[in-house]
């Protein structure tokens, strides 16, 4: 299959003025993402998610390393026709009706008339904004519908690609259901969908694969189910020598292991030989297994786990 985008040792370095030393946004990012397919680019804030996909729009330029963008070279002109952006933080010019203001945006593109109009009402339909609220100011509009109008934006140019960064951000939950929904659907349409987000259920029901930043490095990359694959078991132990000699053994078999009141421990186990180790030094103390419940691993958990580890959390 073909790359939507084909990332190549990616590098954005600045100088932070007040601590007046060199910061690394960026560094040596490599990532393939395939044409139809939603991908999830995660990280914590300041992960350089965002940086990132403002250089692969040419809005900033890298350090160093490059880029291609639906076999084009990043930044190229001709190739931004068939691209599209929500940015975090949308800005609209609040006077206009959110008709206007699609129909603003097809002119920027030269959509002529009476296609243009056309293409406006579908995209409005399609985000499923109320028809009564598309001759109404976009100022008196609540979060949700410049949610939509956003989205509606960003689809007036019938883009191949498209840069969402965190698209349901704030959103009560039947609006955010229905904009992940809708950025669900564009995959069916054949467009393919770089999808930048924090809310990891979405993530997790919508994406084919993800990409995994910390620090402007990448962790990570694989699909949904390569990642989340391989149960894990909640064991609860209690015993007054668990939380004293015996914790540090506990530790060493499963890093989850943490302390509880009336002499608990809690642990997560991912294997068969873990949770035997766990049982004998249990046991070995004189202490109870009071539950045993298996788990199933969530994108959350590999997304936490992943960065803790990076960290040295665990």
């Amino acid at each position: 299959m073909a790359s939507a985008i084909k990332i190549d040792g990616l590098t954005k370095k600045y100088i932070d003025v007040w601590q007046k030393q060199e910061v690394v946004a960026v560094n040596s990012l490599n990532l393939e993402v395939a044409e139809g397919e939603i991908f999830g680019f995660l990280g914590r804030n300041g992960a350089g998610k965002t940086t990132t996909i403002k250089m692969l729009l040419g809005l900033i330029f890298p350090t160093s390393g490059d880029a291609t963008i639906l076999g084009q070279p990043m930044g190229d002109n001709n190739v931004k026709q068939s691209l599209a952006y929500l940015p975090e933080e949308t800005y609209f010019y609040d006077s206009m009706t959110g008709w206007d203001l699609i129909d603003f945006y097809g002119q920027l593109f030269k959509i002529p008339q009476p296609e243009r109009s056309r293409r406006v009402q579908q995209c409005l339909e399609k985000v499923r904004l109320q028809p009564d609220a598309w001759k109404r100011a976009v100022r008196g509009y609540s979060k949700g519908m410049r949610q939509r109008i956003g989205i509606a934006q960003a689809l007036i140019n019938d883009p191949k690609l498209l840069f969402l960064d965190e698209p349901t951000s704030g959103l009560d939950p039947i609006a955010h259901a229905e904009l992940r929904d809708i950025v669900a659907s564009l995959k069916d349409e054949g467009k393919t969908v770089f999808l930048s987000s924090h809310q990891l259920a979405d993530v997790e029901l919508i994406c084919s694969r993800i990409a995994i930043i910390h620090k402007g490095k990448l962790l990570t990359t694989g699909t949904i189910k390569e990642l989340v694959e391989g149960e894990r078991t909640e064991i609860v132990a209690q015993g007054s020598a668990l939380q004293n000699g015996v914790f540090a053994k506990l530790q060493s078999v499963s890093s989850t292991a943490t302390k509880e009141g009336d002499n608990r421990v809690r642990l997560i186990s991912s294997s068969v030989e873990e949770i035997n180790a766990i049982i004998d030094l249990v046991r070995g103390a004189q202490g109870q297994v009071i539950s045993m419940v298996p788990q199933k691993r969530t994108l959350e958990d590999v997304f936490v786990e992943t960065v803790r580890r990076e960290d040295g959390d665990i």
